[in-house]
């Protein structure tokens, strides 16, 4: 992929999912205010050939479409993404989100305002499966962890580890990097699920400052079905938060950040969340006692 102009703003989606939903996040993108984008659909082998057609009869220049030789996974779709970005920022968007008419504009604004800023959250907005609003527990529990500012807030070293460490509250498909930057790491390929933490500490310990921005400019598309439910069936989801928080623990005490580390080893949020899917476990059909106990292990093991 040739280098692109340096005021363009590089969107790549790394799909997997829904064709119809894929176009609506496509005519977002397609809707902005501010024209100074190109978007990348990198397709990660979907077994619907509806997918690429469509793409071979698009007409604007500033859309492009790729598919994997291969299927590479979350992880390595997602590295596939980075590994292509070549302006200087570059969002990965879910294939099912939406961006605002204003995210494009909004977004060259900061970044000529803060030029200290490599990570950049936008407002957020929940929408369910429909487009309607949504106010599901967990985003209920991310706007309560998310510091309060009125205006664009600029975060960084061992105050903004201990906060996402503490809980989350980041929504990972609306943020914009610059591309330099985030470049200088690389997606964990062992935790396709927590990668986007693991990504952004990575980066906060390397020393990038995040942009927390009140204005919203992103929808994020929260669906009822989740990995919730492979997280009860074989652990897999909270197996991986343990693992994370561990290494991310040892990362904290490296880099001196004993608050950091502290937050790490207790990871409150990670088991209360464990706690909030003891029902579903209550209720799982093929083996309750073995999904209740994979819940009770994650909140209160070591």
């Amino acid at each position: 992929m040739t280098a692109e102009p340096a005021d363009r703003l590089e969107i790549f989606v790394p799909y997997w999912g829904d064709p119809s939903l894929l176009r609506t996040t496509i005519d977002s993108v397609r809707a902005q205010d501010d024209d100074r984008w190109t978007l990348t659909v990198v397709d990660d082998c979907y077994p619907d050939p509806s997918v690429a057609d469509s793409f071979a009869r698009e007409g604007d220049p500033r859309i492009r479409y790729r598919r994997n030789d291969e299927n590479l996974g979350i992880a390595g779709n997602f590295q596939r993404c980075l590994d292509l970005a070549s302006g200087d920022a570059v969002v990965f968007l879910g294939c099912d989100d939406v961006l605002e008419p204003s995210y494009v504009a909004r977004a060259h604004a900061l970044l000529a305002a803060y030029p200290s800023a490599d990570i950049f959250q936008p407002g957020v907005r929940v929408i369910d499966a429909d487009g309607e609003a949504s106010s599901p527990l967990g985003d209920r529990v991310k706007r309560w962890l998310t510091p309060r500012t009125p205006v664009p807030l600029l975060l960084s070293g061992e105050d903004l580890a201990v906060s996402l460490l503490r809980g989350n509250w980041l929504y990972w498909p609306s943020l914009m990097f610059r591309t330099a930057q985030v470049k200088r790491q690389a997606f964990r390929q062992d935790l396709p699920i927590i990668l986007d933490l693991a990504l952004v500490m990575d980066m906060v310990t390397d020393g990038s400052s995040l942009l927390l921005d009140p204005q919203v400019t992103f929808a994020y598309r929260r669906h009822e079905t989740s990995l919730s439910g492979t997280a009860l069936s074989d652990g897999s989801r909270f197996a991986q938060d343990r693992r994370y928080f561990a290494d991310a623990a040892a990362q904290m005490r490296r880099t001196g950040w004993r608050r950091a580390e502290r937050e790490a080893r207790t990871r409150w949020t990670s088991r209360l969340h464990a706690i909030t899917l003891a029902p579903d476990a209550l209720r799982s059909p093929d083996d309750r006692a073995g999904a209740l106990r994979q819940v009770v292990r994650h909140a209160f093991a070591r």
